[in-house]
């Protein structure tokens, strides 16, 4: 039985409504209610009666909720007692590539302090994370994949459909769904390869192979102002992100088959501290899937 579904059920008993429970909790009340039905089958029993006005508890969920109190409270002493235990406490120098979800910075530093331990971040680009952790001026970070990286642990932390990002005057702006044939004319603006070389030439390859070769391809520094800028001022300029996107942009989703963008937690696999580090990666797969179901991993790179 996980801690954070028990938190979840906790926090939906003392609320008596599953919306307010999931905005105390920052959190989809979609993604809310799946991991309460997820708890409900694993004890086999319903442990709220839904109704128009709210939750109310079962003669199970009753049962079960002073009993979830306490396990929280000792698993959170628990914690308390690993750090006061801790002799010295551990700096995780951990780099974080630019675009990655906008909760990702957050998770980390408290699934770090969590576990004692404290956090020294830097923005990053992939290329330069992997040559970090090769020199071991980083112990840890969060790239898009794919990457060589023989000799260490690869955890996707990510996984989520890239779109066309379009602006104003561009015949897709208002569009539902944007098929391959319809970019036949349009140029990409798209990243140095040096950035991330794998994702770079991942994604190029995609795109021929759904049978679209821009005709031109403009690469820039992610520079967010220019970004908005070039793409709002063109008529036939595209890129290709995850949403969201900058407000006066377009985001539209594209026929299949749809590219995706990949983020894991990169670490040595002889790291001394390997088994907090591999923690730490669950703890944001977790917050992906909390955020989002379909941003969830798709498994292990």
């Amino acid at each position: 039985m996980e801690l954070r579904r028990l938190r979840y059920f906790c926090a939906v008993a003392d609320a008596a409504h599953l919306t307010r429970a999931a905005e105390g909790l920052g959190i989809r009340a979609t993604s809310l209610s799946q991991q309460i039905q997820a708890l409900e089958r694993e004890l086999g029993v319903d442990l709220f009666v839904r109704t128009s006005s709210g939750m109310r508890l079962t003669a199970a969920g009753a049962a079960l909720l002073p009993q979830a109190r306490t396990v929280l409270a000792a698993a959170e002493r628990a914690r308390e007692v690993v750090r006061d235990a801790a002799a010295q406490q551990i700096t995780f120098h951990i780099g974080v590539t630019p675009g990655s979800p906008s909760w990702v910075a957050g998770r980390l530093w408290t699934a770090i302090r969590d576990r004692g331990a404290t956090l020294a971040a830097s923005d990053s680009q992939t290329g330069t994370q992997l040559e970090d952790l090769a020199r071991g001026t980083l112990d840890a970070g969060v790239v898009v994949l794919p990457v060589e990286a023989p000799g260490y642990e690869v955890a996707v932390i990510s996984d989520v459909a890239l779109g066309v990002v379009v602006g104003p005057r561009h015949r897709l702006a208002r569009r539902a769904r944007a098929e391959w044939s319809e970019l036949a004319r349009s140029e990409l603006l798209w990243f140095p390869r040096s950035y991330a070389p794998g994702y770079h030439d991942d994604v190029l390859r995609s795109c021929a192979a759904a049978g679209w070769v821009p005709s031109a391809v403009r690469e820039r520094p992610p520079r967010h102002g220019l970004f908005v800028a070039e793409l709002a001022a063109s008529a036939d300029l595209v890129a290709l992100r995850p949403p969201p996107v900058a407000e006066g942009l377009a985001w539209v989703p594209l026929a299949e088959p749809v590219p995706r963008i990949r983020h894991a937690l990169v670490w040595s696999a002889r790291h001394p501290h390997e088994g907090l580090l591999a923690g730490i990666a669950a703890d944001l797969a977790d917050e992906a899937a909390a955020h989002d179901p379909e941003a969830a991993p798709r498994g292990q790179a």
